[in-house]
């Protein structure tokens, strides 16, 4: 039965919790330990997937189709354990299934509560699978004291209790502000935190506390004594150059032996990290620098493409290179020459997104590389704009566009070389969506395998010509253009199994010109790149020589 770690947050929001969470993670597998991670969110959306970039980041996919928190990648990226819809919920999913089952009659005419039902609702969720895996690590999201968390550190509280003891820990994450004027670490924001998380019947167990530098030992006794935790048991997390450095960092601050501590156990497993020490050594010491340009619609928030960064840090590891990422926002080429911008770069990179606000830009930069012969890869709508900008520019469909943009631009004719998906084929079933259903859920979302043609470029960077790969989307290639696209060397190199929807085309005679329709992004890893990222960054490496 699994060990549970709940972590929280106090203070301020945005302190790493789910980087720590992950370290965390990776470490108890480094001492040969099976772990599963878990992300509870009290917003009252289902899931992120109606939610603005701007608004909430990325959207992460899991294989199984799910649309979670950007920190269920971090998550999958630092310790290889495949995400499921059941590591991830919210307040809004929660409460849902609560009125469903009332209107269903399942409580018998009851008086329905946040305690007992909202908060049963919320451990029965946490118990999922707990027989599956040595430890269950559970973050809350948000800060305590937030009044819609208030349901969920309830219901960890109750579910501490539930279980027997010693078998439930939390762990307390906050902030140490440095006050520059009078060169002290503040320690009374994490008091507070921590007194107000007692008031609700949680004491924690450990703190992590987020500091510049490191914390004196005057700081850290002053903080077990005043917030009733061990002296080993305060863990600075400091600011890192790279968050692949979190493991090894927090290893030699103590924090897996803490946890394991409070566990009581003993003796403990000796860790290894030679895979981090690893990944360590090629992101500090890079052979080169490439840059790649990524023309997209939310580049003003970072975090929006938060996997697609990861995924080429990840490249740049594989071919000992460190990557720039130069952030373009695609409205300026509606306006500009794409090589005021795009001059000098080593590859481009379009990533996907919804609407047509920025897409002419993007069609421009797509052009801009085909023409160039820049490496170039389009993913999602990377990959539809890759295929219009083909049709308008080499098989004469002038106006060839998308039924996503163009009805929204109220355009009367046009061409629909990317079309509205409105069913498809999931496993032994058929799914069917209509363009005015509701946009939760209603996307091709999750794994799909595909078929790669024989001596493609995809088949050779594969290795192979099976995959399956993770989707997000409403919209697909038409096929009726494919042949006067391949007669002008448009290939389409990768089909779904039926041979009804293309998930991969590329450009002959070109150095690197790739278009996926599914998100490689979500499935790289430092300590196992994804080939399309190692590859493209590799054609990058080699043109970057030529530049």
């Amino acid at each position: 039965m699994a060990r549970f770690v709940f972590i929280t947050g106090g203070v301020v929001s945005s302190l790493g919790k789910g980087l720590a969470s992950a370290a965390l993670g990776a470490l108890l597998q480094a001492r040969g330990y099976t772990v599963r991670l878990r992300k509870l969110d009290p917003y009252l959306n289902v899931d992120p997937g109606t939610m603005s970039p701007f608004e909430h980041g990325e959207v992460f996919v899991t294989d199984d189709g799910a649309e979670t928190d950007l920190d269920l990648g971090h998550y999958e990226r630092f310790t290889g354990v495949a995400a499921r819809k059941t590591d991830s919920v919210s307040s809004g999913r929660i409460y849902s299934t609560v009125l469903e089952k009332e209107r269903r009659g399942d409580y018998l005419g009851k008086t329905i509560q946040v305690i007992p039902h909202v908060t049963n609702e919320i451990k029965d969720f946490i118990r999922i699978g707990e027989d599956e895996v040595d430890f269950m690590l559970c973050e809350i999201g948000g800060t305590v004291g937030d009044i819609e968390g208030l349901p969920f550190f309830e219901a960890i509280r109750q579910f501490s209790q539930d279980k027997p003891r010693g078998q439930c820990i939390f762990m307390h994450l906050t902030l140490l502000p440095f006050i520059k004027a009078s060169g002290e670490l503040k320690t009374k924001p994490t008091q507070h935190s921590v007194k107000e998380l007692r008031s609700i019947g949680i004491a924690p167990d450990i703190l992590v506390c987020r500091s510049e530098g490191p914390i004196p030992r005057k700081e850290r006794e002053k903080l077990a004594l005043f917030c009733n935790v061990r002296p080993e048991s305060v863990i600075a997390a400091q600011d890192l150059a790279s968050i692949y450095e979190a493991p090894l960092a927090y290893h030699r601050e103590g924090l897996d032996q803490a946890v394991l501590d409070a566990f009581h156990i003993s003796p403990a497993p000796k860790p290894d990290l030679t895979v981090w020490e690893d990944v360590a050594d090629r992101i500090h010491n890079p052979e080169g620098t490439v840059k790649v340009g990524i023309v997209g619609k939310y580049t003003q928030l970072e975090d929006a493409y938060k996997s697609i960064v990861e995924a080429l840090t990840h490249g740049g590891m594989a071919n000992r290179v460190k990557v720039q990422a130069e952030w373009i926002d695609a409205e300026v080429f509606e306006r500009e020459d794409p090589a005021n911008h795009l001059d000098g770069l080593h590859a481009i990179l379009v990533p996907g997104g919804f609407g047509e606000r920025g897409t002419e830009g993007m069609i421009r930069a797509a052009q801009f590389a085909r023409e160039r012969q820049v490496p170039y890869m389009g993913i999602c709508l990377g990959m539809q704009l890759a295929v219009i900008e083909a049709a308008r520019h080499l098989a004469d469909l002038d106006d060839a566009g998308s039924e996503e943009f163009d009805h929204e631009a109220g355009k009367k004719r046009f061409t629909p070389v990317v079309y509205h998906l409105k069913e498809w084929v999931q496993g032994n079933h058929r799914v069917e969506r209509q363009q005015g259903d509701d946009l939760g859920g209603t996307m091709r979302l999750g794994a799909y395998n595909a078929a790669l043609t024989k001596d493609s470029r995809a088949a050779r960077v594969y290795g192979g010509l099976a995959i399956e790969e993770r989707h997000r989307h409403r919209y697909e290639v038409d096929l009726r253009y494919r042949d006067a696209l391949e007669k002008q060397g448009v290939v389409f190199s990768g089909m779904s199994p039926d041979g009804r929807l293309p998930e991969i085309v590329e450009v002959k005679d070109h150095p690197w010109f790739i278009g996926v329709q599914f998100h490689p992004e979500l499935k790289s890893k430092p300590f196992a790149p994804h080939p399309l990222f190692a590859d493209f960054v590799r054609a990058a490496k080699e043109n970057s020589r030529l530049v």
